[in-house]
């Protein structure tokens, strides 16, 4: 894992921590206290799941981009290599 994404991780663990523990020391009965964790829980499942789609869409594009260069490589060392045996035949 790169360092930007070791940091990110640190932040976001932070971020929950943070708020769990502002959560449960906030002087609120147990049914809010409970209300509040289900709404946290479903913000933080929210963006989460954004994060995780725009990841996948991030490596979609750069696994077609990869593929496009590939196919163009292997056309142009097709044309190289047919280009150098007519060469060596005349």
């Amino acid at each position: 894992m790169s360092k930007k994404g070791k940091f990110a991780l640190g932040v976001a663990l932070g971020a929950i921590g943070g708020a769990i523990a502002g959560i449960l020391t906030a002087p609120k009965s147990g049914k809010e206290t409970r209300a509040d964790i289900k709404k946290k829980a479903g913000e933080v499942k929210a963006d989460a799941d954004k994060k995780v789609a725009e990841a996948k869409k991030m490596v979609e594009k750069t696994a077609k981009e990869v593929d496009a260069k590939a196919k163009d490589l292997q056309k142009r060392t097709k044309a190289a290599a047919k280009a150098a045996k007519e060469e060596f035949t005349k």
